[in-house]
């Protein structure tokens, strides 16, 4: 029995029909300018069934831009590219927000004419960007100045009324996974001894800054964010992650947004793991609006967490690349369908893997 799923929710303005959220998945399917294309519209449409589909994450800036082929939202250009989407997911009855997307120094130079990626400090991330021209080593970012921040939150609120425009119905902040935001909460990656580091009250004030920027765009009842609260990230990690994420919890349990999402990999997680606790026992103790827990969830074991109140909804991300009907087929309790082709079809152009796999329905030999 999967009852607690399929109760509505309330996330701030946004009325949900289930509490499966789908999740940002990143799929590079817009075209080099960061332009979303039609079959988006379609991929989209396809999985409309989710009680809230949040947006891959979505470029503020061509600074923030650092992965081929993801959309963005700086340009007009790009506004009328998601207007079709927005439209598709409405005509099938679906509600889709967007989610706000700055990369920090997770950035190649590749996409930035050669300059240096920015980040709370001079650090530089492991591993090899995915650019244009294949794997790169990624380049040491350079602090990003007290002077550009009003510029930064204005990138960031240009993105909240482009997204107004293209007709999304919300919005949320990436601040988790390693970029901008969380390389200015978490102390291994910010090293500043400004206004922006050091304690856990000014290691927050970016987040809490960039929050508010979008709230006077969109109001608080239509923004949402997204935090990584346990364990590395792209080289992102923290000495004392209670500490600095129940500092976070507080900010936006201020400015009462319409929900919070946790990505949350444990031990055994398929992208990314990690043995550091989960917070979300103690983010929900300070965070009282509705709270989404992410990571491998299974249908049973999203609904024990829903059932239990440790969670008001679950996304799923990767189950929804290969079932555009999971909230169907959790509903049925039918299998769900395994993803093929991993990980060359999440990210390559073209239909393939992409918008061709069938629902149930679809698959159900005819008589």
């Amino acid at each position: 029995m999967v009852e607690s799923l399929f109760k509505p929710i309330q996330l701030g303005a946004i009325a949900a029909p289930n509490r499966i959220l789908m999740a940002p998945l990143t799929r590079g399917r817009a075209t080099a300018e960061a332009v979303p294309t039609p079959v988006m519209a379609t991929y989209y449409r396809q999985r409309a069934s989710a009680g809230l589909i949040i947006s891959e994450a979505t470029g503020i800036s061509r600074e923030g831009a650092g992965w081929p082929n993801a959309p963005g939202l700086w340009t007009d250009a790009q506004v009328e590219g998601w207007k079709p989407v927005t439209a598709a997911v409405h005509e099938a009855g679906g509600r889709i927000i967007a989610q706000l997307w700055h990369m920090g120094r997770v950035v190649h130079p590749v996409f930035l004419g050669g300059e240096a990626p920015v980040s709370s400090s001079a650090t530089r991330a492991p591993g090899q960007a995915h650019t244009p021209e294949g794997r790169k080593d990624y380049a040491i970012a350079r602090p990003l100045r007290l002077d550009e921040i009003p510029r930064l939150l204005d990138d960031y609120a240009l993105a909240a009324e482009n997204a107004k425009k293209a007709g999304f119905d919300g919005i949320q902040l990436h601040a988790a996974n390693g970029y901008l935001i969380d390389q200015f909460l978490r102390n291994g990656t910010n090293l500043r001894d400004d206004d922006y580091g050091g304690s856990v009250e000014n290691r927050t004030r970016l987040l809490r800054e960039v929050t508010e920027r979008l709230i006077s765009v969109w109001g608080a009842d239509r923004v949402s964010v997204r935090l990584s609260p346990n364990g590395d990230s792209q080289g992102v990690d923290d000495s004392d992650p209670a500490t600095i994420f129940g500092e976070a919890a507080r900010v936006l349990q201020a400015l009462d947004i319409a929900f919070l999402e946790l990505r949350q990999p444990g031990p055994n997680g398929t992208f990314g793991a990690t043995d550091v606790p989960k917070q979300d026992a103690l983010i929900r103790s300070i965070y009282k609006g509705p709270l989404v827990l992410n990571s491998d969830y299974t249908p049973q074991e999203a609904e024990a967490d829903l059932a239990s109140g440790r969670a008001d909804a679950i996304s799923f991300g990767r189950p929804f690349i290969s079932n555009p009907d999971l909230v169907e087929r959790i509903r049925v309790g039918a299998p769900l369908a395994p993803n093929v082709n991993v990980p060359q079809s999440w990210y390559f152009p073209g239909d393939a893997g992409y918008i061709d796999y069938p629902t149930l329905a679809e698959a159900e030999p005819t008589a």
